[in-house]
Order: C-alpha cells, then structure tokens, then sequence
C-alpha cells in the first residue's frame, strides 16, 4: 500500500498513516529525545503529525515546537494539523468547558498554534468538535482569512456530523478536505450513520482517531470476543499483533480512512506501519465488526 495520499482532489498530501501528539506530555521526554523521535518517524514516512491547542492542557504544540527549533529545516519534509473550537478548564479563564468558534477566537488559536508549533503555516486546521453556538458565516471568515493570509492551506472538521459538514461546507469559496472521527471496531457509529458514505461522496478521506479504542481494546472485559477473532485474524493474514489487524480492518472501508497512530514508542510506530502491507478479505472484516459489536448482521 502506498505510504503517501492526497486528502481531497484539491490535496493535501499526507502520509497513509499519522503520528498523534495527544499524550505527548505523557512521554517524557526532553525536546532532543522528541526530535529524535520525529526524525524516526519521518524516515519511516508518516510525515504527517496531528495537533489540537488544548492537547497536554494547551502544552503539547509548544513542547513540540520547542522540539523543531533544534532542527528547522525538519518542518519541509512534514505536514503540521492542528484543531481548535474547544475550551477547557486547562486555561483559568475558563470556568466550564465550552466550544467557541467565533471569528476572532478561531483566528487567534490558529496564530498561537502557528507560534507554538514554530511555523509559518499549517497544512490543515480542523474544527475540534461541532458548536452548537456555530455560526458557520463566522467560521467561513476566519477560515478564509486563514487561508487568504497564507497561515493556513487547507481546511476540515473533526466529529462532524455529515449535515454539521454540509451546513460550514456551503458557507465556504473552498472545499473541506477531511473530517478526523472515531473509528475503531470497538467504536463504529461513522461507518453506518452516513459519515464515511459522506466522504467517500466527496471523494475526501476521513482522518481516523482512537484506532485501538483508547486502549480499552486491550484490557476490557467486554472485548475478550474481539481479541479472540482479532488474533484468529493476525494468524490468517500473517500480522504480527492485533495492533496490525485493526489498523487494516480501518484501512478496508472504502472511504480510505488515515489512521492516527497515538504512541510515542518508536517500535509501535514501525509494527503499526507494516499494517500497510496486509489485506483482509470481506468476511475476516465482518468477523471483526461482530465479535465487536456482540450480533451479527441483519
């Protein structure tokens, strides 16, 4: 399978896989151990690295900007996502959790994440979480201004709903380019509740994330079922763990799902990678959804 490709017939290019910076506070590690780290991954190919401003209670893109300032020259070969619209009681001002996406608030989160990450631009900027206070004139003017400044290249949402998507899509001179959901056989609502038909309408590849259910996949009672036919399945297509299987099992949907890979360990990245490389047929994958899902189909 290929290592790179195009989100949308408008781009951007990204690799097949991607690398999540969610619990990089939880890594440890110091900006030249998390420059390594990039460095590995980017030789292996995945390229791309996914970001949120509140990620590490808003401290991740700025632990990992402080990583590329010892290599600059680093951020040419990557593609930077970065999601915004959520407020948590990370930051003081904050007294509850909300979602803004005003003009002003969307424009200026892209600019601290711009600074954080220490980059001029951003390949893609993503609506954290639908708004029910979204006002998708005013998300279309801070998109435009985004993009007519050069800050941002392109644009797309994440746990959209598809009318959610349709709804900003029809304020916008400039198509979306993805929307990053949760997909996983422990969790898989977006494959039948119009979600990914949506995408593979537009011919836009969603960006998948949670992949191995947030590790309940490994320890929950609930799944013994699913870890039994995930390792039947490892056997039968020749994967090494049922890491690897899930990552196919993802990459099987039509609409050609980008999983993001959550660990810091570069050996996770590399097993998670050879996933590439394997196939499943059609009954292997419904094996998978109904030891998931506890039914079979109707």
């Amino acid at each position: 399978m290929e290592h790179r490709t195009k989100l949308a017939a408008i781009g951007p290019e990204f690799s097949r896989m991607i690398c999540g910076y969610w619990r990089l506070m939880e890594w440890d590690m110091t900006p030249q151990q998390l420059l390594t780290f990039i460095e590995q991954h980017v030789e292996l190919g995945i390229t791309t690295a996914d970001h949120a401003d509140i990620y590490g209670g808003y401290q991740c893109e700025a632990a990992f900007g402080q990583a590329l300032r010892l290599k600059p020259a680093l951020r040419q070969q990557m593609q930077l996502v970065s999601k915004c619209g959520i407020a948590t009681k990370a930051d003081p001002k904050n007294h509850i959790g909300h979602y803004i996406t005003d003009r002003e608030y969307i424009i200026a989160q892209a600019e601290k994440s711009l600074t954080n990450l220490h980059t001029d631009n951003l390949d893609l900027l993503l609506i954290h979480r639908p708004d029910p206070l979204m006002d998708a004139d005013d998300v279309a003017e801070a998109f435009t201004s985004l993009h007519q400044s050069g800050k941002v290249k392109h644009f797309g949402v994440s746990n959209f709903t598809p009318t959610q998507f349709t709804l900003l899509q029809s304020r916008l001179p400039f198509a979306l380019v993805t929307n990053q959901v949760e997909i996983s056989p422990t969790h898989q609502p977006a494959i039948l509740d119009g979600t990914l038909d949506q995408c593979q309408q537009l011919r836009i590849k969603p960006m998948a994330w949670s992949c191995l259910g947030g590790g309940s996949l490994f320890k929950d009672p609930q799944f013994q079922a699913l870890r039994d036919e995930l390792t039947a399945v490892a056997q039968e297509i020749g994967a090494e763990n049922i890491e690897q299987v899930v990552y196919v099992w993802i990459m099987r949907l039509p609409s050609q799902p980008l999983p993001i890979i959550g660990s810091g360990r570069i050996e996770r990245v590399k097993s998670a990678l050879k996933a590439l490389d394997l196939d499943m047929n059609r009954q292997q994958w419904f094996r998978i959804r109904k030891a998931a899902l506890g039914y079979d189909v109707p």
